[in-house]
């Protein structure tokens, strides 16, 4: 028997099998939560004109102006990925760091944080780096699995680095501004960075044959023509990162602005690197139409899950269930949260999990007193594991597809567990550091209230004078009890009307 007590969880169990089972999740989402509405509704848990509200907010979700930061953003980093940018980043870096033991691992996780800064998508840091860099590791003795580790490490830190795609996304689901967001990200983005920085430079301690130096032969760039090379690729880097962030920072744009910024910007690097044709630009256009079409369907049959499910109670459901397993602790709940979100990430993308999941969580994460902007960045870096590991890593998969044939797929997907590992790292110093997300966020002004000082009029001057003098004896809790006389006593209006009476 269906009660409204068992149909949220009926509901919930439901859709992990539909996922499971591997059917579209846009399609899944919606038939389920139609089918379960219906159900609800048979059987009195809510009327049928509840379900008047689905209209209202599927167009609300098409008539959002945030979510057109998506295409934008998409169109700048399909353009970025073929114009030759990564090519001037990645040789000129890894001639200034060639001469150290890893120095082309330093020139990959440095290109990769450049990039993130610039497309934000995966898919573009990933194949970019993969192309230039993987056959020159390969050519002077990198160990495979660490060659291959760190270029799709390097290309996932583009999911935390603002102007990520995931950002905007959770921005939008929680109700929170993009450039807070954003702001809390670069601490995190800093972070992992120098983990895995620091990560090369322990390896290449211990195991200095995993990751030998580049032959003098190789660097063949020294002195000022090295420089120029480098500053060949990082200065179109700087303008176009300040095109996109600084406005947004500044309040000179809002994100769908800066993201509309940002694809000129990429077409004007593609021309300054003569690739700019029609048939790049169409294929940036046709990758952005597939990837913004799945967004908003994956939305909107999100929307019908999530109206029916909150129709029968499964927030109640979501919050009773966390703050009994958690023992009503912020530290608690973000430990379970972000171990179920580990565990999703290896069956679902993180567009699926932003806008299935993260809208059931957040209104119990504000209850406990969590910042949402800390939450959001916290799952943001959590969710960057679901490029790394099986069976849906998709980052493998863009590497997979554009490595050379001698290379394993067994070395691919070994060689991504310690990045893992450090990523994991990285979720647990925010959850027990969550300064690291929110020093970077506008501090509300605090008023002292030792500073405020009250005047109050007086007739007179030797009154006042006198008043002056009496105050200067008095201690200070009798001029406490003065001023709550004060305030607590009767008005003549109020007295007059009592003597009328």
């Amino acid at each position: 028997m269906i009660t409204m007590q068992n149909m949220a969880p009926l509901m919930f169990a439901s859709l992990v099998i539909v996922m499971l089972i591997g059917f579209p999740v846009a399609f899944s989402l919606a038939a389920l939560g139609l089918v379960s509405g219906f159900i609800a509704i048979s059987l009195g848990f809510f009327p049928a004109q509840y379900m008047a509200n689905l209209p209202f907010r599927i167009f609300s979700i098409l008539s959002n102006d945030l979510l057109l930061a998506i295409p934008f953003f998409t169109f700048m980093g399909a353009i970025l990925e073929r114009c030759g940018l990564a090519e001037d980043l990645l040789e000129g870096t890894g001639q200034l760091f060639g001469s150290v033991p890893g120095g082309l691992a330093y020139a990959v996780i440095i290109v990769g944080a450049i990039l993130g800064a610039i497309t934000g998508t995966v898919a573009a840091s990933v194949i970019a780096m993969g192309v230039i860099s993987l056959p020159v590791m390969m050519r002077y003795g990198y160990n495979m699995r660490l060659a291959t580790g760190v270029i799709a490490a390097s290309g996932t830190i583009t999911q935390v680095i603002p102007p990520s795609l995931v950002l905007v996304v959770l921005a939008d689901q929680m109700g929170k501004s993009v450039g807070d967001m954003y702001a809390g990200a670069i601490g995190p983005s800093i972070a992992q960075t120098l983990i895995f920085m620091l990560y090369i430079f322990v390896l290449s301690m211990i195991k200095p044959s995993y990751m030998p130096p580049l032959p003098p032969e190789a660097r063949t760039l020294s002195g000022w023509a090295l420089w120029k090379k480098v500053l060949w690729g990082m200065i179109p880097s700087i303008v176009l990162i300040f095109l996109v962030l600084g406005t947004i920072f500044l309040g000179l744009a809002t994100p769908t602005e800066a993201g509309a910024m940002g694809a000129v910007g990429a077409m004007a690097l593609a021309a300054m690197h003569k690739r700019l044709t029609w048939p790049l630009v169409s294929q940036g256009m046709e990758s952005t139409a597939r990837i913004t079409a799945m967004v908003v369907f994956i939305l909107i049959g999100s929307t019908v899950f999530s109206l029916v499910f909150q129709g029968v109670d499964g927030g109640l459901w979501i919050e009773h269930m966390l703050t009994t397993m958690t023992g009503n602790t912020q530290v608690g709940f973000l430990i379970v949260v972000n171990l179920f979100i580990f565990f999703l990430a290896f069956f679902l993308d993180f567009f699926e999990i932003a806008f299935i999941v993260i809208p059931l969580l957040a209104p119990v994460a504000e209850k406990l007193g969590i910042d949402l902007i800390w939450f959001g960045v916290l799952l943001c870096v959590n969710m960057q594991t679901s490029f790394m590991h099986p069976p849906f890593g998709f980052a493998l998969f863009y590497l997979r597809s554009i490595a050379p044939k001698e290379v394993k797929s067994s070395d691919i997907y070994w060689g991504a567990i310690p990045w893992v590992f450090l990523q994991l790292c990285l979720v647990a110093i925010l959850i027990f550091w969550p300064a690291m997300v929110t020093y970077w966020l506008d501090k509300e002004k605090k008023v002292d209230l030792e500073s405020i000082k009250i005047e109050l009029p007086v007739n007179g001057e030797g009154a006042s004078k006198s008043e002056e003098a009496d105050d200067s004896d008095k201690s200070q809790e009798e001029k406490d009890n003065d001023l709550s006389k004060l305030f607590s006593s009767p008005s003549p209006d109020s007295n007059q009307g009592d003597q009328k009476k």
